[in-house]
């Protein structure tokens, strides 16, 4: 299997007045081409860090993180911008899509940044027609607003996706459904996912589950 990602020796410190919390402890990590990964921790454990990180939207105190084997770890902000923008996609817990936008607009948006064409046959294929793409963000529902958000991150053919709480304000049914979107997204776009989720049964929807504790890799 190809590797798509690969973290060595990430550590990171906060500071508190004169308390230092180490969030995390020299994670080494690999994640393969098409590979649906879910990191699952208690609350502090230090995925979210971990998912940042990897992410490029923090920065570590050591370590290095190679993506297709470039190493974004010192980057300049400009150079990074562009890179993040054609290899990497993000899930949020909220969605973060544009209210005054429809769904369509929202999921080409990535595109259109990049001066790109979208391709119309891709956008159908992934929303499985499920969604009307002129319905405006605020009249879809938590579940209707989540797979809009996962077909803008996989409309660019992103090196690897990273989701974080993907399922966290959903329920039961439609994280099911958010779940079994990502795991097929994996397999028929050989797409290398990264996953976040304290759900273990939405972590059980993953080729493999990492455990992370106190800032360490189990």
């Amino acid at each position: 299997m190809e590797t798509i990602l690969q973290a060595k020796d990430i550590s990171k410190t906060y500071h508190t007045g004169s308390v230092d919390v180490y969030a995390l402890k020299k994670c080494s990590l690999e994640f393969g081409k098409g590979e649906f990964t879910a990191i699952i921790g208690k609350s502090g454990s230090g995925k979210s860090t971990l998912l940042r990180i990897l992410g490029s939207m923090d920065t570590s105190d050591s370590g290095n993180i190679l993506i297709k084997g470039e190493d974004i770890t010192h980057m300049k902000d400009k150079k990074l911008s562009a890179f993040r923008r054609r290899n990497i996609g993000f899930i949020y817990q909220d969605y973060s899509l544009f209210p005054e936008f429809t769904a369509y607009e929202n999921i080409v948006m990535p595109i259109l940044l990049d001066k790109k064409k979208a391709d119309e046959s891709k956008v159908d294929e992934i929303l499985e027609e499920c969604i009307c793409v002129n319905t405006l963000k605020s009249s879809l529902s938590g579940g209707e607003q989540q797979r809009v958000a996962i077909a803008r991150a996989l409309i660019t053919n992103p090196a690897v996706i990273f989701a974080d709480e993907p399922t966290g304000n959903l329920d039961a049914g439609s994280a099911k459904t958010v779940a079994e979107m990502l795991s097929k997204a994996s397999q028929r776009y050989d797409q290398t996912i990264i996953m976040v989720t304290h759900d273990r049964q939405m972590a059980d929807y993953a080729d493999r589950i990492i455990t992370i504790s106190d800032g360490e890799i189990k």
